[in-house]
């Protein structure tokens, strides 16, 4: 209750006093994400790099030398085996099978239930060929770039361009440091990934509007404060808000981490440490930024534009 408390009172933190670290910080995980994307590159799922993929769940801890005996008896290529649980008694069995055609792919996963027999729960069972796999991707990719573009398009009209040049700044900080920590944590890169990719943007833009409004409205409010002192008060009247929407949404997406199984891990790591690293540039990087400008110049001067960049 006392924590309650102290989230929901009145708050006087100098957020803009570490400005220059988070500078740093900010810069430092972007260049390590893409040093870390272009070396490493993503674990693509299924979705994207084609293949058999089967989950089993067995009454019994399964012995994974042992299945990968049997299992090489099956003509595709490598076979790789992960576990899931502390149990040992669910298996993720996965093989591009990028030698074989939509009925191989059939035939092999045909010939790896009849190896594994019928002992056991089959959870997934997922063939995708190699040709739709690249269509997919491409498609995948179209479809983010699109939406960012459309989200940037908002933006630009939504606020002066101060404002627009540090939410855009923010969000693609957002997309690229959440990128690099799902190279890092080779966590599956699927069709999956890239939904919780753009819920995480549309997070992040929610966010960072809600800020601005806040300090377009102070700027018009307190017209004698000093910028920097009106940026922080800005940032202080919705650190609330802020916090009880992050430790929301951070509660919901961990007990999907935890108990949502293999199927949605990837897509609850992206939303988990997206929040995070969002709600972080709402602050420190989109707030931040806007110090470099005269605001009040800029409100002065669409004080007959309307929210939408319209002449009233």
């Amino acid at each position: 209750m006392r924590i309650f408390k102290w989230i929901t009172k009145d708050t006087n933190i100098n957020f803009l006093g570490a400005d220059k670290l988070t500078y740093f910080i900010s810069t430092l995980a972007v260049i390590l994400s893409i040093a870390v994307i272009g070396l490493k590159g993503f674990n693509y799922g299924i979705d994207f790099s084609g293949g058999i993929l089967i989950e089993i769940k067995s009454n019994e801890p399964l012995n994974l030398e042992d299945l990968r005996s049997r299992l090489s008896l099956v003509n595709v290529g490598e076979i790789n085996l992960q576990t899931v649980g502390e149990n040992g008694n669910e298996v993720i069995i996965r093989t591009e099978a990028d030698n074989l055609d939509e009925a191989g792919q059939r035939a092999a996963a045909a010939k790896i239930k009849k190896i594994l027999g019928d002992d056991v729960e089959y959870r997934r069972n997922e063939l995708v060929g190699p040709q739709v796999g690249d269509e997919l991707k491409i498609a995948g990719i179209i479809a983010s770039l699109i939406a960012v573009l459309a989200i940037s398009a908002y933006i630009w009209a939504r606020f002066e361009w101060q404002f627009a040049l540090g939410a855009l700044v923010g969000l693609f900080h957002d997309i690229i440091v959440t990128l690099g920590l799902l190279s890092v944590f080779d966590m599956d890169f699927s069709l999956t990934t890239i939904a919780a990719i753009l819920t995480l943007a549309g997070y992040s833009v929610n966010d960072t509007v809600v800020t601005y409004d806040r300090i377009r409205e102070n700027l018009r409010k307190f017209t004698r404060m000093p910028q920097r002192d009106l940026l922080n008060k800005s940032l202080n009247d919705i650190f609330s808000r802020t916090l009880l929407t992050g430790f929301t949404t951070l509660a919901a997406s961990a007990s999907l981490f935890v108990l949502g199984g293999e199927a949605l891990r990837s897509f609850s790591f992206t939303i988990l440490f997206g929040v995070i690293v969002g709600t972080y540039s709402s602050i420190y990087v989109s707030t931040v930024i806007l110090n470099w400008f005269d605001l009040r110049k800029t409100i002065e001067a669409g004080k007959n534009v309307n929210p939408f960049g319209n002449v009233e």
